[in-house]
């Protein structure tokens, strides 16, 4: 093999996301899970989302000119997220991936730290990852479903303004030590954020429960994140990733109706602060 790295372009972008579709495609109906993916276009938008940020750092990796592989980094806050990460299921078991997490990791060495979500049925890249210094921090899983029936709470729920971006950030640091204000405002407009007050004051937010790739939400106790997923639902489906150490929160979304679609592994390099509160990731971290 031939093998060059470089930054992506929009040449790559075709190519890079039907690799994308069909490596997780492919690893997912081999453990009977259904694909991340609907379709090779559906990969092919992301990729370019992705590409269009100027927050997120693009690698391919090419064998003989050929793209075969590519990773993604976004800088968008002190914590950077990997992902996706993906090499042609043709020339997998090469060393590629190795390759390309290597790349955004040396481009991260400055960062406070790194994060990323990998799915739990997939062993080679849990080794993958821990071999590359990753630390094992939660278990999650994948929920989504409709939550229905009438909040019985003082607590309101309501779509996030501009204005209430920085008592986000408040509770974000409060609950994780750090904050994610340049990600949550740089949210695609087509999504949604929802913010719950109790007494007049933000006590959680969802940055896209609609979409669980790109949602994030804190809050300061568990009847707030039940009021803030019961508002941001209004009857129709959500999605996001959930830490199944909470115990009785997962129970509860259990017993609303929600289903697990898969289980997934939160890992981490460099900081990281046990959170003091109720908390769902992204697929980033």
């Amino acid at each position: 093999m031939n093998l060059q790295q470089r930054e992506m372009r929009q040449e790559d972008v075709e190519a890079c996301g039907k690799i994308c579709f069909h490596a997780f495609k492919q690893i997912a109906e081999a453990h009977n899970f259904q694909p991340d993916f609907p379709n090779e276009q559906a990969a092919i938008e992301l990729t370019q989302l992705l590409l269009d940020s100027p927050n997120v750092f693009n690698v391919v990796i090419e064998d003989n000119g050929k793209v075969i592989g590519s990773n993604h980094l976004w800088e968008y806050d002190a914590i950077r997220a990997v992902g996706p990460i993906t090499v042609d299921p043709r020339v997998q078991a090469k060393g590629i991936g190795r390759m390309l997490m290597q790349s955004v990791l040396e481009r991260a060495e400055e960062s406070a730290g790194v994060r990323l979500l990998q799915d739990a049925f997939n062993a080679a890249s849990l080794s993958l990852y821990a071999s590359l210094g990753f630390t094992v921090r939660e278990p999650l899983v994948l929920i989504e479903g409709v939550i229905t029936g009438d909040r019985k709470s003082s607590t309101t729920v309501e779509e996030l303004r501009a204005q209430d971006i920085e008592e986000c950030a408040r509770l974000c640091r409060d609950v994780h030590g750090f904050d994610r204000t340049v990600e949550l405002k740089h949210l695609p407009p087509f999504l949604k954020s929802f913010v719950a007050r109790r007494e007049g004051r933000i006590v959680g937010y969802a940055a896209a429960p609609q979409f669980w790739a790109l949602n994030h939400a804190v809050a300061e106790t568990e009847d707030d994140m039940q009021q803030l997923i019961m508002g941001a639902s209004q009857e129709q489906q959500i999605s996001f990733l959930l830490p199944t150490r909470q115990s009785s929160l997962f129970r509860w979304c259990l017993q609303k109706g929600m289903r697990v679609v898969k289980p997934m592994t939160l890992m981490t390099i460099g900081k990281y602060y046990d959170p003091k509160g109720v908390y769902l990731p992204s697929v980033g971290y």
